[in-house]
Formats: structure tokens, C-alpha cells, sequence
């Protein structure tokens, strides 16, 4: 059919096929800005369009529906090389993140300053009630609409919404724009679903109806004869190699338990076959054409199912190891099954399948029983968690296709060189053979750490030499992806009655589900990041991850963390009862102090252990601590309001800047022809704003214009090695590798210059902008690179760095939060939530707010609102995003606060620490904690609902 309308202000007459999506339509045409993240249910807000002056989700149309329309895309806001009133207003607030949806933002408040010039909260609210972001946490939006609103009225007025740090330095710690923000905020092409050609062919999946099942028949002929079908993948053509889709360094600290397809399902949505076709629409089709017949097995969903006697095992076949393998391993192999192929252990990490463990670690420090021997009260609780989704807005995608016989993969990764590894391994060739290119990822909060479908889509493209891309449906995202681990956490504390501690016991549970990327390092990350908060002379902790058949977990930023830190925080609240002890006056007592050594993480490792018990450099909890009471108005009167009882609570909260030991981070800076300096960094910038940290610091170094520095990043052919965006690593990692690259560009320069001055070296220096000064002279940056490249000059100045360390950066923070209680309904409002975060010296300011809104969101998200629920079969029930329960603009606290307390750390650049992932940390225990000083109820597994506030009144 041919259709005739108005897109953004020029007529357009096409032709389109009968029914056709209106959002497949215009992202077809180049209209990047109308994305699909939510499988065309409406909800995420990322296809929005003004269609006839109304927004409207482009999803939700049809192409007939446009006939004699007029349809305005965010493309139409601003010019090609200048940006609208609101999208500046966005970007100089700082709310530009991983940017996937930010155009439709940016085009929702625009409508809205039309018709309301001056709108209230409420209006904004409204208006923006049809849109999900992940990452921003909404409450800048606020502070967006504030700017737009006053230069409306004067075009020039400025305002800082973000403090800044360090008047010793120029750059770090000051509030600029993110480096990527002005082309994602446009939606030029910067993702892969941008970089797909019309010729490439589309992979679609079969996956498994049963949480455990074998396949006891698959013919696939008829899906194989259809026209338009180039390649079916089963378990009888693909690679029959065992690996691990964690992204982690090598070897992996996980069981190598997976294989590109099986013939055993061990998990609703587990691969069956894919489909390699040349459409979307014939992939469908020759996806039901497939003949499958399961033999359906019992399924393991919970801890206690995998731990009992007599459960169904989830891997049963060949293990082998190696190194270290057990002296019993020929026993536990004497009755494996070959068909599910083999796992391999590449170290020892107390993998016991047969008990359906995947991993498992015990640590201790001093005496245990003489701790709680010391003790004047005891207690010991089980603490729970339920499984929970990253929900990045742009789902995983990958695009794949033949350089002569070199594959080219545009990925959305936290890990090209990871991705690099894996799939060469999988294809069965050399790492020079793959090319990986990072785009821009469209959030990742851990999700995309794990190597989830390149493994697929290489293989199509290696085996037909077809250009192929694979794109997670949402639901897709839901039922294979990977999630938050499960946790079942019992913790035992010793004090006396004054409230120092004596002794702690965790014993930290884990449930992996059907295979064990991450099986190790996340639950082990559970003590790890939590009992160092409250050093304590004797400890004692036992990780166990068991497997089991829910949708499989991995990454999820906290890493393990959140579920420590609920578990002891909580019992440290309620020890605090127990002694008649105000909970903050507790924490004071016990916490963390700077200079202190941390014994206890002597005893916990990623797979290899610190060298040494690492020291405490930098803490500014003492500051926090303090701030963070008299904000929340900690010791004033709570006023209740009829049934609404009011309460306050308390979490502090610790993460790490990267593994010492492990991580590496590398960089190269060469300067161009004009004096100018491009930088190939390895870090991967994944909407945290890392490569304008690289960007910054490299600055800061060399004295020059940030406008004067190009970063490439994540590119496995024109970077150096970076071991990948997760573990909290990349301002210290990434950009210290940036800064002593920058530090050997300057000694380059600084002999060059000295030389055309004629000056010694230590009497020339490196002034701005971009100049070296002598005494007698002074000669640009121009003016060398000149000369370098001359037939009489040095060459290029070309410089690189690299980054390791032994020692540990930990950022520090604390939640607070108060709640309200309805004793009648047991509903929940969660009123005031403030954030406070020591990242030592924040390099982008107004940024680090906003990861810190977006990760308190998520963690509130996963406290108040969102779980997985599956039914008695063990098939997820929530595979879209309305009915998992993400929260949205009307969700968040009504008093939101996010402040920076800096400090000075050694290890980190210009003292630096992480802050993108400490944030999901504290969020439950300090709701929980105030839920309890609400009401009296102790909620010891989480998400928190109006039913359990009722049963634990006894009033359900």
C-alpha cells in the first residue's frame, strides 16, 4: 500500500506492507530516535512520536494509520550541528547517561513546555509518566525542566545544579558535558541496531517451554526448506565446546558449564535451535516449522530444592579440570551422562555437581567461639532475596559479518576483549581473526558483562558468511538473559552491651540457576563487600551456589554485594534492638574507619587471593555519617498521621575501584600532526561517562582544551587490552592507565620542547593552553608536532600506559531512607531517600549525581516493586516490563537527595574512587530498617509488599 504524510515538516509518500508496525517503519527509514525496547507493549516510552500534536508510542500504530498525518520525531528538534533549548538543558544538567531513550525525553518536555510554559511537579510527572529510564533515576529531570523553563526567558542564563571539587586542578572535579551526550541526545547513529544494513539476516530462537527437560526429538527440514531461510542452528551442527558466558578474566573463576546449544534444557527459554533467515518475518515462520518433542524432567527452582538428598541433578556430565582436580574425580564421573556434553573446572573453586554446587569457598579470621564466648547477646537470622532484572533499555544486540576472513562483530558490551577471547575459542580461531567494536551501550548495569549471544550470532555469520545480527526481545531479556543471583543469607552476631561486636558468622547461599557464570565471584562478593564495613577480631563465612533451573543469573551491578549488606546491616539493626541501642549510634560504633586494616578480606578472593590484608587509604563515612543525620532529621520527633506511622533507617555501604591483582588496564595517546591528541582507550564507556573521564584527565595532564582530545574506546582492533567496563573499575583502572599514558606524553613533549628552545628540561614546563614554557621562551604544541614529523624530527610522539596495582580503592557511602507506614493496608511510601557518597575526587560531578539517582532508583526498584515470579512448573509469569513492576517517574521518593562527600584517595587518578555501582547497595536495609522503626515488623526477605507488612502484623 502506499501511504502519504508530514514527517517533521516535509511530505513523504511510501510505500509499506499491510499492518506494518509504525515504529519497524520509521527506525527503517533513519529515524533512530524511535527505538523499541519493550516488545511494542507501550511502556518504556523509547518509540514516542507527536503524531498530529499528541505524543503517542509509535508501537502502537500501524502504517495506515499515518495516512494524511502530520508525525514530528525527535530528529526535528534543534539543527544538524545545533541543539534544542531542552536538549542543551539536558545535557548540561548532566542527565545524559547511556542515552538510549533521551531523545524521546527530550521530545516529551518539549511537548510539555508548549502547552505549559511553567509546569508544576505534578505536570511533569504526568507527562513523563510514559517513560522508563533505567539509568537517570528521573529526579534531574526536574532540574532539566527548571533550566529550559528560565531560558525560555533569557536564552543565556547558566546555573550549576552540581557542586565542584579540587580548585587545585582545572578540569577534574568540574562540571562539563559528556563527551557522547550531544549525538545520543540527537540520536545520530552511535548503536548497533544504528549499524545494521537492510541486507543482514535476522536470528531468531527456540527456546525451551520447560525449566528442565531433555529433547528427546527436534527435526528441523521443514524450517530448513522454507524459502528465505539460510541456516539452522541445533545441538547436531554447532561447536561442541564448553564455556562460560561470565566476561571474566582468564582463565575463568566459573565452570565452563555451557554449550552454544544442548540437549538438555535446564531452564525456561534455554536454546532449542535458531533460526538464520532473511527476515524476521520467515525466521517466525520457520520457527514454528520445527518438530520438537521434550521428555520433561522435575525442576529445581529453590536453595533448599537443590541442598536436598534426593533432588534431580542440573549437571550431570564428564567434569574435568585444569588444574587441581580432586582426588575423587573418577567417582564422580563414574555414572555422568555424555549427551549433556562436559564441564570443565579450570581451578579449583568447589564445583561439586553432583550435589548441584557450582561453587563454594570458606575464610576466617581469629577465633570464633572465643568471640561469641565474649558475647553478652547473641542472635542468628536467615535473610532472603528474590531474583531481580537489570532491565537495560536497550535489550542485548549483535551484528556480525565477514572482512575477508576476519568476522567483525558492532557489539553492545561491557567486555569486547572478553567477547574477543570467547568467541575465537568458540569459532576454533585466532584472536587477530576477531574484531570486536564496543557502540554505544544502551544501559548494561552488569548484564552485559556476559557474553549472552555473539556466541550465535559469530557462528551464523562464520558458517554462512552472511551479514547477521541477533536483537533481544524484551521478553527474550526476561527468560534468558542474565539476572540477579538469589540469596539465602543466615548471619549469627556476638556483642556486648555496649554494642561492640564479637564475633560474626555468614553463611551465604547462593542459587545460580541453570549455569554457573559468576558462581564464585558474586556470592563471594557477599562477605566480601560487606563484613569489611564492621571489622570485627573474629569471623568465620562459607559461600555455597547452588544450581537450579530458574532463568539464569550472572553480572548485575552490586555484584553480590546488596545481598551481604541486607543481611548484615539488618542484623546489625536488630542486635541494636536487642541492646537498646539507637541503630546509628550502633553503626558509629562498629563501622569502618580510614587507615584501618581490613583482615577479613585477607580471606576472601575473585578466584585469587590478596596479596596482603588491604588498608582502608581513604574513608569519608565519618563526614557521611554525620550530613546524612542531620538531613534525614535522624533525632526528631516521627509524627504519625492517623493509620500512617512514620519510621527511619540506615545502611552504610562499601564497594571496590576495580580487582587489585587481577584487572589491567592499558592506553595509547599519539598526538596529531596540528598538536591535537587522539587517545585509544581500552576502557569501555557504557553510558557511565568514562570516556570523557579519559578525556579529562588526559587534559588535566597535558594542559590543554578538552575540545583538543578525541577518545576511541572499546575498539579490540585500535585499542589496547582493557579487561572490560565492570567490578567498579573504570575511572580507576581505565583512567589511570589514561593519566600515566597522558604522564609519558608530557615527558615526550617536554624533551621535544626543550630542545627547539634550547633550554634544559628541568626548565621548561607544560603551561595552558597546550604551550612549553621555558625561561627565555616559549613554543605550542603546534609548533612540536611539526617538527616531529619533519625528515629532520623525532617522529610521532606516541605514548602509552599501563595500569595494575595490589592495592584497593573502596568508595563508601550510606542510604538514608524514611518510610511511611499504612498499619490498615500495610502499603508502603517511601518519602525521603537520600544518597550520600564518598568517591573520593569526583571527576564529572554532575554526572556521579546522576549515577547515583539512577542506582538508588534501581535499588529502591528492587526493594519495593520488581521480582521474577514463576509459577509451579517453573515458567516465569513476568516477561514484560509492566508486569515485573520497574518503576517509573511516579515511583520515586518524594524528597530525593544525592550528595557527593569527597575525599582524597592514593590509589585512584587526582584521588579518585568508582561511584557508578555502590549505589544499589543500601537501598533495602535502610527502607527495611524503617519499616521496622514504622511499625514493629522485621521484613527479612525482599522485595517489601503491603502482605508481608500484614502478616507480620498479624492482621493477614
Amino acid at each position: 500500500m502506499t501511504i502519504q504524510f508530514t514527517l517533521n515538516g516535509r511530505p513523504q509518500s511510501l510505500e509499506c506492507r499491510l499492518g506494518e508496525n509504525v515504529q519497524t517503519l520509521l527506525h527503517s527509514m533513519g529515524y533512530h530516535s524511535v527505538r523499541n525496547s519493550d516488545d511494542s507493549w507501550g511502556f518504556a516510552g523509547s518509540d514516542v512520536i507527536l503524531f498530529n500534536g499528541e505524543l503517542i508510542n509509535a508501537s502502537l500504530l500501524i502504517a495506515a494509520q499515518l495516512e494524511g498525518a502530520e508525525v514530528k520525531t525527535a530528529e526535528a528538534l534543534g539543527e544538524w550541528n545545533q541543539l534544542s533549548l531542552v536538549q542543551q538543558a539536558m545535557i548540561d544538567v548532566g542527565v545524559v547517561q547511556s542515552g538510549y531513550n533521551d531523545p524521546a525525553l527530550a521530545l516529551i518536555l518539549t511537548e510539555l513546555l508548549e502547552r505549559i510554559p511553567q509546569p508544576n511537579r505534578d505536570e511533569i510527572d504526568d507527562a513523563l509518566s510514559g517513560l522508563f529510564s533505567r539509568d537517570a533515576g528521573y529526579q534531574q529531570f526536574y532540574e532539566v525542566v527548571e533550566l529550559a523553563v528560565k531560558r525560555l526567558n533569557d536564552p543565556d542564563y547558566t546555573q550549576q545544579f552540581a557542586p565542584e571539587f579540587r580548585d587545585d586542578l582545572a578540569v577534574v572535579g568540574k562540571n562539563c558535558p559528556k563527551i557522547d551526550s550531544a549525538k545520543m541526545v540527537q540520536a545520530k547513529p552511535c548503536y548497533v541496531e544504528d549499524r545494521i544494513p537492510a541486507n543482514a539476516c535476522v536470528i531468531k530462537v527456540l527456546r525451551s517451554p520447560h525449566a528442565h527437560a531433555w529433547i528427546k526429538h527436534l527435526d528441523v527440514s521443514k524450517a530448513e526448506a522454507l524459502p528465505g531461510v539460510v541456516s539452522v542452528i541445533t545441538h547436531k551442527n554447532c561447536p561442541d565446546i564448553p564455556y562460560t558466558p561470565g566476561g571474566q578474566s582468564a582463565p575463568e573463576p566459573s565452570p565452563l558449564d555451557r554449550r552454544m546449544f544442548g540437549q538438555k534444557m535446564r531452564h525456561v527459554g534455554d536454546r532449542v535451535a535458531a533460526v538464520v533467515a532473511e527476515s524476521v518475518e520467515i525466521a517466525e515462520q520457520a520457527l514454528k516449522l520445527i518438530d520438537v518433542e521434550f521428555d520433561v524432567l522435575e525442576p529445581v527452582m529453590s536453595i533448599d530444592e537443590a541442598m536436598a538428598a534426593n533432588a534431580p541433578i542440573i549437571h550431570n556430565e564428564p567434569i574435568e579440570y585444569g588444574v587441581g582436580a580432586p582426588d575423587d574425580l573418577e567417582e564422580q564421573n563414574r555414572n555422568a551422562d555424555p549427551r549433556e556434553g562436559k564441564l570443565i573446572v579450570n581451578f579449583p573453586i568447589g564445583c561439586f555437581p553432583r550435589k548441584n554446587i557450582a561453587a563454594s569457598v570458606r575464610g576466617h579470621i581469629g577465633d570464633l567461639d572465643k568471640g561469641f564466648a565474649e558475647a553478652d547477646v547473641i542472635i542468628e537470622r536467615t535473610y532472603e532475596s528474590k531474583q531481580v532484572q537489570q532491565l537495560p533499555v536497550e535489550t542485548h544486540i549483535c551484528y556480525s559479518y565477514m572482512d575477508g576472513d576476519r568476522i567483525v562483530m558492532h557489539d553492545s558490551t561491557q567486555v569486547p576483549w572478553h567477547v574477543r577471547r570467547q568467541v575465537a575459542k568458540i569459532l576454533g580461531v585466532k584472536q587477530n581473526k576477531v574484531h570486536i567494536v564496543k557502540e554505544r551501550v544502551g544501559g548494561g548495569y552488569g548484564s552485559k558483562q556476559d557474553i549472552l549471544l555473539e556466541d550465535v550470532c559469530a557462528w551464523a555469520t562464520w558458517t554462512t558468511g552472511r551479514p547477521v545480527y541477533f536483537h533481544h526481545t524484551r521478553e527474550e531479556e526476561f527468560i534468558c538473559n542474565s539476572t540477579r543471583h538469589v540469596a539465602k543469607v543466615t548471619v549469627k552476631l556476638g556483642a556486648k552491651k555496649d554494642g561492640t561486636l564479637t564475633a560474626i558468622d555468614m553463611d551465604f547461599r547462593a542459587n545460580t540457576g541453570p549455569y554457573g557464570n559468576h558462581a564464585l565471584t558474586v556470592p563471594s562478593n557477599g562477605p566480601a563487600l560487606s563484613l569489611p564495613l564492621y571489622p570485627c577480631d573474629n569471623v568465620d563465612f562459607r559461600v555455597t551456589t547452588y544450581y537450579s533451573n530458574i532463568c539464569p543469573t550472572g553480572a548485575y551491578q552490586g555484584y553480590g554485594a546488596p545481598k551481604g549488606n541486607f543481611a548484615l546491616t539488618m542484623a546489625m539493626a536488630e542486635m541494636a534492638e536487642e541492646l537498646g541501642i539507637d541503630h546509628l549510634d550502633m553503626v558509629e560504633k562498629n563501622r569502618v574507619v580510614e587507615g584501618q586494616e581490613l583482615k577479613i578480606l585477607a580471606a576472601i578472593g575473585e578466584g585469587k587471593m590478596p596479596t596482603s590484608a588491604p588498608k582502608v587509604h581513604s574513608c569519608a563515612l565519618e563526614p557521611i555519617l554525620r550530613e546524612g543525620r542531620k538531613l534525614i532529621e535522624w533525632d526528631s520527633p516521627k509524627h504519625a498521621d492517623g493509620e500512617w506511622k512514620v519510621g527511619r533507617g540506615v545502611a552504610i555501604i562499601q564497594q571496590k575501584s576495580g580487582i587489585p591483582d587481577i584487572d589491567q588496564a592499558n592506553c595509547r595517546i599519539k598526538m596529531a600532526s596540528d598538536g591535537t591528541f587522539i587517545v585509544h582507550s581500552g576502557g569501555a564507556d557504557i553510558g557511565t561517562g568514562l570516556d570523557t573521564v579519559i578525556s579529562k584527565l588526559t587534559a588535566e595532564v597535558l594542559c590543554c582544551p578538552m575540545d583538543e582530545i578525541t577518545v576511541h574506546s572499546g575498539d579490540t582492533d585500535h585499542a589496547p587490552f582493557d579487561k572490560g567496563a565492570y567490578a567498579s573499575s573504570g575511572t580507576c583502572f581505565s583512567g589511570n592507565a589514561a593519566k600515566r599514558a597522558a604522564e609519558a606524553m608530557r615527558d615526550k613533549i617536554l624533551k621535544c620542547g626543550s630542545e627547539m628552545l634550547e633550554e634544559p628540561v628541568e626548565d621548561v614546563e607544560i603551561v595552558a593552553p597546550g604551550l612549553v614554557k621555558g625561561k627565555k621562551g616559549e613554543v605550542s604544541y603546534f609548533d612540536i608536532a611539526h617538527k616531529a614529523e619533519s625528515g629532520t624530527g623525532w617522529g610521532q610522539l606516541l605514548a602509552s600506559g599501563c595500569f595494575i596495582t595490589p592495592e584497593f580503592a573502596f568508595p563508601y557511602g550510606a542510604n538514608f531512607a524514611e518510610v511511611a507506614v499504612n498499619t490498615r493496608t500495610g502499603e508502603i511510601r517511601l518519602d525521603k531517600f537520600h544518597a550520600l557518597l564518598d568517591c573520593g575526587t569526583p571527576v564529572n560531578p554532575d554526572l556521579a549525581l546522576g549515577q547515583i539517582y539512577g542506582a538508588s532508583m534501581r535499588a529502591i526498584g528492587h526493594s519495593l516493586y520488581e521480582e521474577l515470579i514463576y509459577d509451579d512448573n517453573g515458567v516465569p509469569v513476568t516477561r514484560d516490563l509492566k508486569s515485573y513492576g520497574a518503576p517509573k517517574i511516579g515511583d520515586i521518593p518524594r524528597d530525593f537527595k544525592a550528595v557527593l562527600v569527597p575525599s582524597d584517595d592514593p590509589v585512584g587518578p587526582y584521588g579518585a574512587k568508582s561511584i557508578s555501582e555502590i549505589g544499589v547497595n543500601g537501598a533495602a536495609p535502610a527502607i527495611a530498617s524503617a519499616i521496622h522503626d514504622a511499625c514493629g515488623v522485621w521484613l527479612r526477605d525482599w522485595h517489601f509488599t503491603p502482605e508481608k507488612i500484614l502478616q507480620g502484623l498479624n492482621k493477614l
